[in-house]
């Protein structure tokens, strides 16, 4: 018997369809082992020798693969063709020696591109040996990730309170991020005109742009003021026009290459609306296939542009038949992949199967479009050229001082645009490039008169450079090497979840959390947060992986210096840094408010200098003559130069209900609104501004109708108990009875009605119910061998599980409930049925009386000590966590 270890149940089960009875094909479920969350489970000082600890799901099913190896005949490592997949194939390895379950049972490597029988059978047929340089590759940036992430987040949470994380990628990622903010705001918009007239020569009107102004060359940004536009306005007027020339161009476009990670990345994003993670998630179902056919598409993590001749021949028999023999270029087109190490997997991303159009399919919503993009590309890739004329028409009066443009550009044969045509960035406005490429001209002649028919004369202002959105800031960090295609999802989705930037109509803002980490790593850890360094540093990784590097050189060049860093910032006074940050952050945080004024004078005391300070809760802006004047506000000015913060506290009005002062007030926290108390010793009312609501633009009203939450909407028709509407930390909501349920908007939450947070409460509580309600399983997977009950895949509210009888499993993770099978759920069942007895056993009654002991013995015994020692583990796992 063969045993074949691959990562995922759904890739066991389709590989076990295609290699018959003499094979028994098991899942490691990804990876088994990892690095403990703790000091020490890499040891510069023992050579970085690597402490690994299995995965405690992982230990049974090892346990099952252990048993299976020592029966096997050979053993077959058959995970993912990239670097992560021959790391896990390592592991399994690793453990199983230490098991000693294989003796002298042959082990060996395979790999294939797509989940279809005729690779995996040719992989079976030359198989090889584990792949030690990647497996070394994987080693050192699994080590230098833990290095960075151990020793440098301490350092920020020490001295930065506030701050979650460095990481060794994820931190020059931010910085990118930041950096084109600043940018953004040193942006000083420069005024500009365009001159425009519509023309007839014996034909439709037709549009130009001026081009020469008293002789001279005019560029897009050369015209600066009105005057210069009226003059230009002026001298067109005056002018008899002549066609001077036209001419035309031959042009061909050529189509984009097969997606690789990182361009399916970007168009997903740019077409789809998709996070790179979302991405990533459909692509891995379609490579793994959702039915008895097999992967819908190849390996998508991958560098390459290769296509095999195969998936060419596919493609161009595909196109053939849809589009016609014109679209089939004379000879397949081949690509090259410009990355310097292109070793994450060879060949492109592209269906497994041309012949499988998207509309023969019916996949769930991102798998269909996902899988229709990539359909579209590959197809795209193969096709002739589109074919185009470009016109070009100069006009010019007789003098040649006055001369005008016109461009055109016609499609004589779609080619590859019949099928696909990739998306495009969003460019900055005002740039010299910026010219567009016209639409269809008339029939024009040279020599020909044109008389001026209207002349528009327009202002603009150029525009800062965009913000990233997910398809640029991925495209910015494969331009600069940072990272790895397979590594910007979690790169990203790490970013958000620390809270360094949020995402505003899909483009990435930093927050003030993450401008002072990226300004802190700047000030002290200059040469690890910079582009080149970085680049540099995944250079030598792939040269690790290409056999060119010993990776224990690698990690002692790195530590060397990095560790001297750690230590030097970890002695450096909190005082010293502020002062740094301070200075680094001060346009950000002091605005120049351009009328001469300090930028850093308390505004309420009018004497104290306003400066960056921290507390448990993080940094806020404080005046220096705390405690007697005491000032605060946030980082960031809620609306930037104008927001208020300068202001301080100021007052709305008196509440004619109570004659008491409202005031809005702007604290570390943010602005909020405030009222007198009513009644001697108590305390004051208080509402903190919603989400989106600025504090310049406050008034009365609205900070009345602030102050009025939580209000009463009224009495439940069920129970006659009151029911509120009101504003807490997650946003607006209406309660009732202990049940708490949104409100959309907050508009919403001052006008509310009762039959309105009726119907809200019933589907919060339905939701709730649901969990417990008689449902309809998702899954019928048969009946249980031993007393013919069925198993069943059920919906539950923390995700699906398998239920016979009483007992309920988890589906493992990233196992969608149609890839379940009886012979997957059975043993999940027992492996519950087995563990049920064992949490009984754990609630034992001797122990609990011996914990009721005196209030003597309890005051003898420092009962606090033991729980304050378990708490040091839980915070280092933390750091794990983040380093990641």
């Amino acid at each position: 018997m063969n045993l074949v270890i691959v990562e995922s149940p759904a890739k066991a089960k389709t590989i076990n369809k295609y290699l018959g009875p003499d094979y028994k094909v098991l899942a490691s479920y990804g990876h088994i082992r990892d690095l403990p969350s703790k000091d020490g489970s890499v040891l510069p000082d023992d050579d970085f020798a690597m402490q690994w600890e299995v995965d405690a799901k992982a230990t049974k099913r090892l346990s099952e693969i252990a048993e299976e190896a020592k029966k096997a005949d050979r053993v077959i490592l058959a995970t993912d063709p990239d670097r992560e997949g021959e790391a896990i194939s390592w592991h399994v390895l690793e453990v199983l020696n230490k098991k000693k379950a294989l003796k002298d049972t042959p082990v060996e490597r395979v790999t294939f591109n797509a989940i279809t029988k005729s690779a995996v059978l040719e992989a079976m047929a030359n198989p090889r040996q584990l792949d030690m340089e990647l497996v070394e590759a994987y080693l050192a940036r699994r080590a230098l990730d833990y290095l960075v992430g151990f020793n440098l987040s301490p350092v920020l949470w020490r001295k930065l309170p506030g701050a979650r994380s460095a990481g060794r990628v994820q931190s020059v990622a931010l910085r990118i991020v930041v950096d084109r903010e600043m940018e953004i705001e040193r942006f000083k918009p420069q005024e500009y005109w365009s001159v425009e007239a519509d023309l007839i020569a014996d034909s439709p009107p037709f549009t130009t742009r001026l081009v020469k102004h008293e002789g001279k060359r005019v560029q897009r940004l050369d015209i600066v003021s009105e005057a210069m536009a009226i003059s230009a306005r002026d001298a067109i007027a005056a002018g008899n026009f002549t066609i001077k020339s036209v001419e035309k161009k031959p042009a061909k476009r050529s189509p984009s290459p097969p997606f690789t990670t990182s361009t399916l990345q970007q168009e997903a994003a740019r077409k789809l609306g998709f996070t790179a993670q979302r991405t990533m998630q459909a692509a891995q179902k379609l490579y793994e296939g959702v039915d008895d056919t097999g992967g819908l598409i190849t390996y998508m993590r991958t560098d390459g542009v290769f296509v095999t001749p195969e998936g060419i021949a596919q493609a161009r028999e595909a196109i053939a038949q849809r589009f016609g023999p014109a679209y089939v270029p004379s000879e397949p087109r081949y690509y090259k992949t410009k990355a310097k190490n292109a070793q994450e997997a060879h060949e492109a991303i592209r269906p497994t199967n041309m012949m499988r159009s998207p509309d023969t399919l019916r996949l769930d919503s991102d798998l269909q479009r996902l899988y229709e993009l990539i359909w579209k590309r590959m197809i795209a890739s193969q096709m002739e050229s589109a074919k185009l004329d470009r016109t070009t028409v100069e006009i010019e009066t007789p003098d040649g001082l006055t001369g005008l443009r016109a461009t055109g550009q016609v499609v004589v044969f779609d080619g590859f645009i019949a099928a696909y045509e990739e998306g495009r960035d969003e460019k900055q406005k005002g740039a010299e490039d910026d010219e567009d490429e016209g639409g269809r001209l008339p029939a024009l002649k040279e020599g020909a008169a044109a008389q001026v028919q209207a002349i528009r004369t327009d202002q603009h202002f150029t525009e800062p450079p965009p913000r990233f959105s997910e398809a640029t800031l991925v495209k910015k960090l494969e331009e600069l090497g940072i990272g790895r295609p397979s590594t910007y999802a979690s790169i990203l989705t790490t970013l958000r979840d620390r809270e360094y930037v949020r995402m505003d109509k899909n483009r990435f803002y930093p927050e003030d959390k993450g401008r002072l980490v990226t300004a802190f790593l700047e000030q002290f850890f200059t040469k690890w947060v910079e582009y080149d360094f970085t680049a540099a540093l995944e250079t030598q990784l792939d040269e690790v992986s290409a056999g060119d590097l010993d990776w224990k050189a690698l990690l002692r060049s790195f530590w060397a210096d990095f560790h001297a860093a750690t230590q030097a910032a970890g002695e450096l006074r909190t005082t010293a840094i502020l002062d740094h940050l301070n200075e680094a952050l001060g346009a950000h945080i002091f605005p120049d408010k351009g009328d001469g004024r300090d930028p850093r004078l308390c505004p309420v005391c009018n004497e104290g200098q306003l400066s960056l300070k921290t507390s448990r809760f993080g940094a806020f802006i404080g005046c220096s003559r705390y405690p007697e004047c005491k000032y605060t506000r946030p980082v960031a000015s809620p609306e930037g130069a104008e927001g208020g913060a300068e202001n301080g506290d100021r007052e709305l009005g008196v509440d004619p209900a109570t004659g008491k002062t409202v005031q809005l007030k702007i604290g570390r926290f943010g602005p909020y609104v405030e009222t007198e108390a009513l009644e001697e010793g108590a305390k004051p009312r208080r509402s903190s501004l919603p989400k989106g609501w600025s504090p310049a633009s406050l008034d009365l009203d609205r900070a009345l109708k602030l102050l009025s939450l939580p209000r009463l909407v009224g009495e439940h028709p069920e129970d006659g108990k009151p029911i509120t509407a009101g504003l807490g930390r997650f946003g607006p909501f209406v309660a009732h009875d202990g049940t708490y349920a949104s409100v959309s908007d907050i508009e919403e939450v001052f006008d509310v009605g009762l039959n309105r947070a009726v119907a809200l409460l019933a589907e919060k509580r339905a939701g709730r119910a649901g969990r417990g309600a008689a449902t309809a399983p998702l899954k019928e997977l048969g009946n249980h061998p031993e007393d013919g009950a069925a198993v069943q895949v059920m919906a539950g509210r923390y995700g699906p599980y398998v239920k016979w009888n009483k007992i309920n499993a988890t589906l493992p993770k990233g196992t969608e409930p149609d890839d379940m099978t009886l012979e997957v759920a059975l043993p999940l069942l027992a492996a519950k049925a087995g563990a049920a007895p064992k949490k009984k056993a754990a609630a034992k009654k001797p122990a609990a009386k011996k914990a009721a002991t005196t209030k003597a013995e309890t005051a003898k015994k420092p009962a606090a000590k033991k729980p304050a020692a378990k708490k040091a583990p839980a915070k280092k796992a933390a750091a794990k966590k983040e380093a990641e």
